[in-house]
């Protein structure tokens, strides 16, 4: 549809002398351009591109660019410049070879005329810019890596940026009435929540260090925010994201570390924040509010201490039993909480009835914000009307829906782990991001002997995780399978979820129950000896329910399925992509015949 150009040039003067000159699409036409230096970059728009440039000569920020790139064509228009300037941003910011200038204020995606035509042009734009060093790696592994997937410089949907815009107007509000505030975004798996977080905390920096002199798009959603008195009012302003997670908290820091706005420090555990005796923190953003901990046996004996030491510091001796929750709320004036409680996965977790209370207190005081769209999954809703998250977990109670399939979505079922694992292995060489994912129904015995195997079906022998820290990405992680806490908060191209014994049904009453005898994480079945509680089985089973949920929605593209109890696969047959296919190994790879009814497109 595009005819595009891109011109060099040189960063000075007498160069834009010489453009001015010339006239026409560098002075009066929207177009885009790339600055760049030897580690910085800076991607805007510009209906006059020499005033602009002009401008960029001026600032301290921008110093360092040297180069310009424009990018010209007769069909650009003010909206495809935005998206143009947005999608170029992010792989900027995904690839990690440059840092990333940018303020994210105009992150935001909107639809316009012919757009799909104008984003096939993109990526010849892309190409040609990597034609010319800007980019080493291709669009596919930059849009597979945490830089991309966790970056601040995400365009927003609707939703997401209607919550955004919310929060910050009555955070200022707040902040000039000098009152606390707490707000919660509540969202299903795949529609952002992490996003949202990183993305406000990003802009939040962007308000605080932007020069009075830059120009501010007033198209710009955020554009309002960026006032001399917002600034003054985050001058010294502490903020902090927390992560209970391990592995995404380390992923999210390795992203600050790219974000010359951001600072991996800014990053938390729950204990960092108990264990600060510095100044409150201004305002917390919590991710994955759920898995926050009450007054539970912690995996360490050290970090019982610390938590018994945290609670009587921050709550004397009769705040013995007080929860992270509650150290989140004394050392910070404002919180915002990222909470989606059906993925609560442990005992321990943040009980379900003060995440009710949190967001029923929410609702009351109009600081509750819910994300709807489901920007993970590529499903469009069934013949039924359910979304594929809806779907999945209504698949695992005892009240089924009636078998849906989902168009575009490679949902499948196996009766053979050895074929899943290759099928995994094949679409992790074609698309990457592939990997198996199981529930802890399988003792972690190469966790001490390297060469032990920990789930062995049908002759297919594998191991659990090696690391705990960004498995996905590892070496070899094709060949093991991650468990809860090393994929909960990230996406998969393709997940092959295996369900283990730990779930099977019960011939007599029909109903799915949890089976303690194959179910090896301690602290998911443990009591609480704080409170006296002893979880009962059916206890327990909610919270492997949610597990197995949150493992059948991390595939993007599609879930695989392989089920251990030889009855429960016959039940989730037709919910998940009935099949039956036949394998061959061969030194080829395995092959298969289908029966026809594949989802895969």
């Amino acid at each position: 549809m595009t005819s595009f150009e891109v011109e060099r040039l040189v960063m000075s003067p007498a160069e834009l002398k010489v453009r001015e000159a010339l006239g026409g699409r560098f002075t009066n036409w929207p177009v885009v351009y790339v600055l760049n230096g030897t580690r910085q970059v800076y991607v805007g728009e510009s209906r006059n591109f020499v005033a602009r440039m002009r401008q960029h000569l001026t600032s301290p920020a921008k110093k360092s660019l040297e180069v310009a790139r424009v990018i010209l064509d007769e069909t650009f228009n003010k909206s495809v410049c935005l998206d143009l300037e947005a999608y170029l941003t992010s792989l900027f910011a995904g690839e990690g070879k440059y840092e990333v200038l940018n303020y994210n204020d105009r992150m935001i995606d909107s639809d316009y005329y012919e757009r799909a035509d104008y984003r096939a042009a993109f990526n010849a734009i892309f190409e040609r810019l990597r034609d010319e060093k800007l980019f080493e790696r291709s669009i596919p592994e930059i849009e597979n890596s945490d830089l991309f997937k966790l970056s601040p410089f995400k365009q927003l949907n609707t939703g997401q940026a209607v919550a955004v815009e919310a929060i910050l107007e009555k955070l200022f509000h707040d902040l000039v009435a000098g009152v606390g505030s707490t707000a919660v975004i509540q969202g299903d798996p795949g529609t952002g929540k992490t996003i949202v977080g990183v993305y406000l905390l990003k802009l939040l920096q962007d308000i605080a260090t932007s020069d009075p002199d830059d120009l501010i798009d007033a198209d710009s959603v955020f554009s309002d925010l960026f006032t001399e008195q917002n600034r003054e009012l985050l001058r010294d302003f502490k903020v902090g994201l927390v992560i209970p997670q391990q592995s995404l908290r380390a992923s999210v820091r390795n992203v600050f570390r790219h974000v010359p706005a951001l600072d991996p420090k800014m990053v938390l555990t729950p204990f960092d924040v108990g264990a600060n005796t510095g100044a409150k923190w201004d305002l917390l953003i919590v991710d994955e509010t759920h898995r926050l901990s009450q007054r539970a046996n912690q995996p360490s004996g050290m970090q019982n201490q610390k938590f018994a030491a945290i609670n009587e510091r921050l709550f004397g001796p009769d705040g013995a039993n007080r929860s992270q929750l509650d150290w989140i709320r004394a050392q910070s004036t404002h919180q915002l909480f990222l909470i989606d409680s059906a993925q609560s996965v442990r005992p321990a977790d943040l009980p379900a009835e003060v995440q009710r209370e949190l967001i029923s207190d929410a609702k009351a005081g109009e600081r509750w914000h819910p994300l709807a769209s489901q920007m993970r999954v590529r499903a469009k809703a069934g013949a039924h009307g359910l979304d594929y998250v809806d779907y999945v977990r209504r698949v695992l109670s005892d009240d089924p829906p009636a078998p849906q399939r989902f168009e575009g979505y490679d949902l499948r079922m196996f009766d053979s782990l050895a074929e899943m694992h290759a099928e995994i292995r094949a679409r992790d060489a074609e698309v990457g991001l592939s990997r198996l994912v199981a529930g802890y129904a399988w003792e972690w015995k190469s966790k001490k002997d390297r060469n032990a195997f920990d789930i062995e079906l049908d002759g297919c022998r594998l191991q659990w995780n090696r690391t705990d820290k960004d498995w996905i990405n590892s070496p070899g992680s094709v060949d093991e399978v991650g468990s809860i806490h090393t994929v909960q908060g990230y996406d998969l191209n393709y997940a092959g979820v295996i369900i283990g014994p730990d779930l099977r049904l019960d011939e007599a009453s029909g109903r799915i129950v949890f089976d303690r005898a194959h179910y090896f994480d301690k602290k998911g079945v443990e009591s609480n000896g704080f409170t006296g509680h002893t979880y009962t089985d059916d206890e327990v089973l909610a919270f492997v329910r949610n597990i197995y949920a949150v493992l059948l929605t991390r595939g993007i593209r599609g879930t695989y399925v392989y089920v251990a109890d030889g009855m429960l696969r016959e039940r989730l047959r037709g919910a998940l992509g009935a099949r039956r296919r036949t394998w061959t190994p061969s030194f080829s790879g395995p092959t298969s015949v289908d029966d026809g009814r594949n989802q895969r497109e």
